[in-house]
């Protein structure tokens, strides 16, 4: 059953700079993974998993393949007469001019027009760049029940890569006592997950003071969440448990494609009761050929397969040519790898074409390369 009483809001307008290539002309949100997937398939899938008929989705840096891409909200189930995907830009208008989103909370302030249209009681903030599942309703129950203003989903991470999240400081009852953004010296290892239910009247009144407060970064986490626990407003942490991942450099987009061949893949795209729903680009069926050695590996459909592919997840369309062999790496859609070319612990940009007989990445490489050029010889 869908659910008015909340209203999710996707900020999907970062830049992904450390992406490099692969975000040069396409919004990070837009980012092929898992072979047929746009990485923003899993935040509305959730959505649709989770019964929100309603997304605003807040797109800014190279828009327009991805504004197009989610406008097509039946990918997900959500064109309803209940609600639907919207595409919600920074816009000119009298009072300001024509503005950019200053930070994530002036995302949602610019926009609040249109949650009063749609008035919900509850306001889901997400991020349009991370891998995982989650259900949204079991988030919101937490709220309702705790009475809380604003609820936070939190995990633990590894002490040292805690400074890289804003980090919670809790009570026994995990009702946020404090909230530190980026720390360098971290109290605990409870990570903000870039997750947030407000209840949208109180959210709303401070949206619009933080809006005219000229010292603001108009951030969530470097002004509005510090300002509701200096008005003594309840905070809730909201521990997640499953899989989770912050995509956001070449590194950690490959290693999050290979979580999904290992055989304890908390992920299981295949998982038919929470399925991750995205665009059917109407392939042919994948061809292996008679001489193909396929290991361990994710073959999207359209794919040709001539050569070896080990540990590796090949996109829709590519072409991996005889006596080529691909070795854990990432092949986006329609890359080709020519014959004898020899592709390790690489991601292989969309459309490039690595030249027969190329060498590239090594399996001895402590970081992993990305093959962005059109010929790689």
């Amino acid at each position: 059953m869908r659910s008015n009483k909340m209203a999710a809001m996707i900020l999907a307008g970062g830049r992904g700079t450390r992406l490099l290539d692969l975000t040069k002309k396409v919004a990070k949100p837009a980012v092929h993974f898992g072979g047929k997937y746009r990485i923003v398939d899993f935040p509305l899938s959730n959505c649709a998993n989770s019964g929100i008929s309603t997304v605003g989705v807040l797109t800014q840096y190279e828009s327009v393949l991805l504004n197009a891409y989610v406008a097509k909200d039946q990918f997900w189930g959500l064109n309803t007469n209940e609600g639907g995907v919207f595409v919600l830009t920074p816009r000119e208008t009298d009072a300001k001019g024509l503005d950019v989103y200053r930070g994530t909370a002036d995302a949602i302030t610019q926009n609040i027009d249109f949650l009063d249209s749609v008035d919900p009681e509850y306001v889901l903030i997400l991020s349009g760049d991370h891998i995982y599942k989650m259900n949204y309703d079991k988030m919101l129950k937490a709220h309702q029940e705790r009475q809380a203003d604003c609820t936070i989903a939190v995990m633990e991470v590894p002490w040292k890569e805690a400074s890289r999240f804003g980090i919670m400081n809790c009570d026994e009852n995990d009702t946020i006592v404090e909230f530190a953004e980026k720390p360098k010296e971290p109290k605990s290892n409870l990570a903000s997950m870039g997750i947030y239910i407000f209840t949208y009247k109180t959210l709303r009144k401070y949206l619009l003071a933080d809006d005219v407060d000229e010292n603001s970064h108009h951030d969530f986490g470097k002004d509005i969440i510090p300002s509701y626990l200096n008005d003594q407003r309840k905070l809730v942490a909201y521990r997640f448990k499953g899989y989770w991942k912050d995509v956001g450099t070449v590194d950690s987009l490959w290693e999050s494609n290979m979580d999904l061949l290992k055989a304890d893949n908390e992920l299981d795209l295949g998982d038919n009761t929470w399925k991750i729903y995205t665009e059917d680009v109407n392939a042919l069926p994948q061809f292996i050929g008679e001489n193909a050695v396929i290991d361990n590996s994710y073959i999207t459909q359209g794919s040709t397969i001539y050569g070896e592919v080990r540990n590796s997840v090949i996109g829709t369309n590519c072409e991996v040519a005889s006596g080529a062999v691909v070795v854990d790496s990432v092949v986006l859609p329609g890359a080709k790898i020519g014959e004898g070319a020899k592709v390790t612990r690489c991601i292989v940009a969309n459309d490039v074409e690595v030249a027969p007989g190329a060498i590239c990445g090594s399996a001895d490489s402590e970081t992993i390369d990305l093959v962005a050029k059109k010929f790689t010889e």
